[in-house]
């Protein structure tokens, strides 16, 4: 069994971190003007990242919690496997190393988060506390 290392507080970072990354790789990395389907991809999965990061039910839920945090979890990991492969499914690994590594490392970097995050929001804070969390 995995150890679930990380908190949610922590994991929304990320997921913040992550979605604005996301949004400015096309230009951080230099890609935008190599890879019009990279650049989509990236802009699209960075503003789906913070949506759903804003709805879920964990502490960075800003909007109505609607998402479940395991659900939460899940797309993550989705997201993650749909980054990883997407240069070489949509035809834009072969432009440079500048454009596919990215969703690779960011993809692997999504699969990773989603199965060391601990999915009961707060636990670790109310452990830490000397809290019982049931």
């Amino acid at each position: 069994m995995l150890a679930r290392l990380m908190s949610t507080r922590v994991h929304a970072a990320l997921d913040y971190t992550v979605g604005i990354l996301l949004i400015a790789s096309p230009w951080i990395f230099r890609f935008a003007d190599e890879t019009s389907a990279g650049t989509w991809i990236a802009v699209a999965a960075g503003v789906a990242l913070l949506a759903a990061s804003a709805m879920t039910d964990y502490e960075g839920g800003l909007l109505r919690r609607m998402i479940p945090m395991r659900t939460h979890l899940v797309a993550d990991a989705a997201l993650g496997l749909f980054l990883a492969v997407s240069p070489w499914l949509f035809g834009f690994a072969d432009e440079g190393a500048n454009a596919w590594v990215p969703f690779l490392a960011i993809g692997v970097g999504e699969i990773s988060a989603a199965m060391m995050t601990d999915p009961l929001p707060g636990r670790h804070s109310a452990r830490t506390r000397g809290m019982h969390v049931a």
